[in-house]
């Protein structure tokens, strides 16, 4: 036990599999991981705003003492800042209203990180209460793609993503409520599964997140990290108010297993919005010739979805959750919000929630539970949906930010506090329209519960990544850890480091 730092390009040869590996022969110790760890965020950090929260005594004093084991002995993790709890550490959901707000327990999802080896190195950045599909917040200010510091790494996970793609940590948490792992994955060229509903424990504070629309798991530069995490953490926890379909085998054996000839439909049409730039659409249709070359059926078809009731139907649930959450945050922390409390937007979204009526809160929930209905059918005739994971490669920082003029238009009515004045002028309609033109196939899969992945397959002429997502069935991440094991064989990613990561 050297305490002293690994160096950086053995550090970045290898996965958090291979690290755990060496730690479990001997070969580098916890405390040489966690040092080299630290080394790198203080380093890159300053560029990319990646870590809001440093935990370094705390990740020294538990790699002098790293416990009986796990899969993932002596790795450095960050946690994103939003979800999940650790004990004695600041809870902030990219949120003013939060700051110094400690929480008293792990949550059991962070139990779990704990029990599989993981030490933990710090908070990540993430929009204020991941309302956003990108990482912008007033509170710690923008995370920077290490691809191209002009640009986005999406969102919300977009701190976890930035330190990953950075090689600042292996892996990284995440949580995915409208496509929030899929998306900074794709922007960051990593590895991003979304895993079916209820798949990884909620509780012990919360039953279910946005009506179930919300899952958390982490960010990967492999697969086998992603299968091996998902494995160390799924199951219900005590009080779960369901579980997904329990898996055959372990997803980490999947990735040995040929997933045979599957019927594979893909799409470049947006389900939500109206563009998507052209290199998405070479991105899917090189994927879709490299699936056939693996003797896989591929079809340009896709299920239909009604896109305008969709995005209503989404962001009224959003709205009222919002809400939600911050009535419960008032009743935890013994204060009223105000509006210097939080962001405009935030502020307004949640106006809005305050003014839904019960009843069109209810038709909007049980529209999205309809997608998941109609759906289906279309998922027994293909085993996976190919779609691009967003509608352009990383978009420059502050470009989906409100205009000058919205800005207005949010502080004006959020002091004159009229949520009914919100909804006459289509400010949720408007809100829907610029986040959705972004992000017009994940969300659908965050209100079906269906498993889906982001792979790093492709790169633009800029050397900025470009995702394809992958849509399995309920319950069904095996099929999608098989397919995502051949394609990483088929065109390796991992030695491919963003140029900060360097």
């Amino acid at each position: 036990m050297t305490g002293t730092p690994f160096s950086d390009q053995e550090y970045l040869r290898h996965d958090a599999t291979g690290l755990a590996a060496l730690v479990r022969r001997g070969e580098v110790s916890p405390a040489d991981l966690v040092e080299t760890a630290i080394g790198r965020v203080e380093r890159l950090n300053p560029r990319v705003n990646a870590v809001i929260h440093r935990m370094d005594d705390a990740a020294r004093r538990s790699a002098r003492s790293p416990g009986s084991g796990g899969p993932f002995a002596g790795v450095p993790l960050l946690l994103k800042d939003l979800v999940s709890t650790v004990a004695g550490e600041p809870f902030h959901c990219g949120s003013r209203f939060l700051r110094g707000f400690v929480p008293s327990h792990d949550s059991e999802l962070v139990r779990r990180y704990r029990e599989a080896g993981f030490l933990f190195l710090g908070k990540t950045n993430t929009p204020e209460f991941g309302l956003t599909p990108f990482t912008e917040p007033a509170l710690c200010g923008p995370t920077r793609n290490p691809w191209d510091l002009t640009r986005t790494t999406g969102g919300s996970s977009g701190g976890s993503a930035a330190a990953v793609a950075s090689g600042m940590v292996p892996v990284a948490t995440g949580g995915d409520g409208g496509g929030s792992i899929r998306i900074p994955a794709a922007c960051c060229g990593l590895f991003g599964m979304k895993p079916t509903r209820g798949r990884v424990p909620t509780g012990p504070d919360i039953g279910e997140i946005w009506h179930g629309s919300v899952v958390e798991h982490v960010l990967t530069r492999s697969v086998r990290d992603s299968a091996a995490i998902l494995d160390a953490t799924a199951g219900p926890d005590s009080g779960a108010p369901y579980a997904a379909p329990p898996p055959e085998r372990p997803f980490l054996e999947e990735l040995g297993r040929a997933p045979g000839a599957l019927r594979i439909a893909f799409t470049t049409t947006p389900w939500l919005g109206r563009t998507v730039h052209p290199d998405c659409v070479r991105a899917v249709h090189d994927v879709a010739e490299l699936l056939e070359g693996l003797g896989h059926h591929v079809e340009e078809t896709s299920p239909a979805i009604d896109g305008p009731g969709f995005c209503r139907a989404f962001l009224t649930m959003v709205c009222a959750e919002l809400r939600g959450d911050i009535d419960d945050a008032e009743r935890l922390l013994g204060r009223k919000a105000e509006l210097a409390d939080f962001e405009l937007p935030t502020w307004g979204l949640s106006r809005l929630g305050r003014a839904i009526p019960a009843s069109e809160f209810a038709r909007a929930v049980r529209f999205l539970q309809r997608v998941a209905r109609q759906t289906g059918p279309f998922f027994e005739r293909y085993d996976v949906v190919l779609t691009p994971t967003v509608s352009s490669p990383p978009f420059t920082i502050g470009a989906l930010q409100p205009t000058p003029a919205e800005e207005f238009l949010l502080g004006l009515l959020g002091r004159i506090g009229s949520g009914n004045l919100f909804r006459l002028l289509g400010v949720l309609e408007q809100t829907a329209d610029k986040v959705f033109e972004w992000i017009p196939w994940t969300p659908v899969l965050n209100a079906t519960g269906q498993p889906a992945m982001s792979v790093p397959l492709c790169w633009n002429r800029e050397g900025l990544p470009i995702g394809t997502q992958f849509i399995g069935r309920y319950g069904d991440e095996a099929m999608l850890y098989r397919l995502a094991g051949q394609l990483e064989e088929a065109r390796p990613w991992f030695g491919r480091l963003a140029p900060l990561a360097l």
